[in-house]
Parts: C-alpha cells; sequence; structure tokens
C-alpha cells in the first residue's frame, strides 16, 4: 500500500468555508507539511464530492473521511466510492467509516439503528462482495473503523488498515494500541485550543463538547478511563474538558499531540478550536504545529 498519511493531519469541518475558500485552506496546510486532510459526515456537504474537489487542488495531500457514515449508502455503494476515489486520487484517499450514533441515525435519516459490532462487520462484508463493474484503481485505498471501544478495535485491526478513535485521551490510544496490535494504523483526533487563560479555554472548549458529551458511545467509552456520570453534567468537568481537549499554549498542545504519539499513535488528527469561539479551524495554531514550519 502507497499511502502515506505521516505523523500529523488536520481535521476539520469545511461547512462553513465555500468550495473555493476550502481549496485555498487544503492548499496551506499541504504546503505546512500535514499529511491528510480529515473530514466528518453531518448534515452538511457530501464528504466525497468535495475531497474529489480538493484532490484536484491539490497534489500531495491524503482526503480522508472521518467518518462516512455507513447507514447513508448501502455496501454497494460505498465500494464504488472507495474504488473511485482511488482511482481518481491514487495513494490520496482514506475511507473513514463508522455506525455513527444512535439518533443521527434513526431520528435524522429515519433507520433502525443495530447493534454496531454485527452490523459492521455484516457490512464489510456486503463491501467485499459486492458487484463493481467500473475500471479498477491500480491499488485499493486504505479504510479505516471509527473505533473506541475493544471489539470494533479488534475488527478495525483484524478487517481494514486500523482505526480513527474520536474524543479520546492518550490513555486511550495506549489501549487502543494494546488491542490492536503493532501493525494496524491508529489514527486518534485530538482536539486543541491556543487559549491560555484556563476559565476562557474550558469555556471556550464545553461550548464545542456539548455535542458530543452527551452521546452514550462516548460516555461509555470514557468511563473506562475514570470518568462518571458526573463529570458528563453541566457541560463536562474540568477533569473532563483538560483531558479531551488540549489547551493552554504551542508546548501545551505539542505536548499532548507528543503523549498520543509515545501511547502508540502513528497519525494525530489535529482539529484546532478558534479562541474566539467561531466555527473553523484555527490557523494559528495548525501553522505553529505545521510539520514544514
Amino acid at each position: 500500500m502507497t499511502t502515506e498519511i505521516g505523523p500529523l493531519g488536520v481535521w476539520t469541518w469545511l461547512d462553513a468555508l465555500s468550495a473555493p475558500e476550502a481549496a485555498e485552506f487544503a492548499a496551506r496546510i499541504e504546503g505546512w507539511g500535514y499529511g491528510a486532510l480529515w473530514v466528518p459526515e453531518a448534515v452538511g456537504r457530501d464528504p466525497f464530492t468535495i475531497l474529489g474537489y480538493l484532490a484536484g487542488q491539490t497534489q500531495r495531500l491524503v482526503l480522508a473521511t472521518g467518518i462516512a457514515n455507513i447507514y447513508a449508502r448501502d455496501a454497494m455503494a460505498m465500494k464504488a466510492i472507495h474504488k473511485t476515489m482511488a482511482e481518481l486520487a491514487p495513494g490520496r484517499f482514506v475511507l473513514g467509516i463508522g455506525v455513527s450514533h444512535h439518533h443521527l441515525v434513526s431520528k435524522v435519516r429515519g433507520h433502525e439503528y443495530e447493534k454496531p459490532i454485527p452490523v459492521m462487520r455484516r457490512y464489510l462484508d456486503d463491501m467485499e462482495s459486492a458487484l463493481y463493474l467500473g475500471r479498477p484503481p491500480a491499488e485499493d485505498a486504505p479504510i479505516v473503523l471509527a473505533a473506541l471501544r475493544d471489539r470494533m478495535l479488534g475488527l478495525a485491526a483484524e478487517r481494514t488498515q486500523g482505526a480513527h478513535p474520536y474524543l479520546v485521551p492518550p490513555e486511550h490510544t495506549a489501549r487502543a494500541r494494546q488491542v490492536m496490535g503493532p501493525n494496524a494504523w491508529l489514527c486518534p483526533e485530538q482536539m486543541v485550543l491556543l487559549e491560555s487563560d484556563a476559565s476562557q479555554a474550558r469555556a471556550i472548549a464545553r461550548a464545542n463538547l456539548d455535542v458530543y458529551i452527551k452521546l452514550p458511545n462516548y460516555q461509555n467509552n470514557l468511563k473506562q478511563f475514570g470518568f462518571d456520570d458526573g463529570d458528563f453534567a453541566d457541560g463536562g468537568s474540568d477533569k473532563l474538558v483538560d483531558a479531551i481537549v488540549a489547551w493552554g499554549d504551542e508546548k501545551a498542545i505539542a505536548e499532548r499531540i507528543r503523549a498520543h504519539q509515545d501511547a502508540g499513535a502513528n497519525h494525530v488528527c489535529i482539529q484546532a478550536f478558534r479562541s474566539d469561539g467561531q466555527p473553523g479551524p484555527d490557523e494559528r495554531i495548525l501553522e505553529a504545529l505545521a510539520p514544514n514550519v
């Protein structure tokens, strides 16, 4: 497999940017030496369309979904996308897929949310066996799974290139590496905030965490690492906020990223919150942490 994502990537929502603005952003982080740009899927743009567009606007940057929802497309459609993107952007695409969350699947999309492990295993089986008569790519693109707990991490190592955990501290990275073994890709996302005032930093962090820390998937995972129900109440305890969002100066943020790497991460996906609380990535810290700067 020739896809090289390097040690650092950028994870961000692009929906607040126009397509040309997104292309300019992708070109900047490519110039700064980041290996990959990860984009999520929720209720905004189709991730594959925007990544296909960005592939034509950049030269080396790997484009990855973090993650694409398996309930949004059947396995045959996902296989077609996987093959097509691998052909159009050879060595520059990573398909990250996951089971999403119950409310997004059942209430927003109107599907029946099934048990995560069986449905993901069946989906991978169905992708493998699905009919695809298009011109095959020279090489298939890597697939990674959105994985948090041991069974999904194990499935990721068994059936795909690796895992893309979200909302996790370095302690999770160490556990994931132990579960997955030495060869699987491990690409955790890390939220960062260039703000040294504790009160201000935690307020901004809580605003960004609010949509996540109420969800059972994340709560159940974090309870393995010393958190309890009280940590998820009232916007999240200081302990929880500080464990999930690396805030402070450039040095403090770099130390958190290094902690993931020391724990076994191949690639850390940096999600940089803006200190003014506005949407979009804070390019100041992305530039400061960039491999080529």
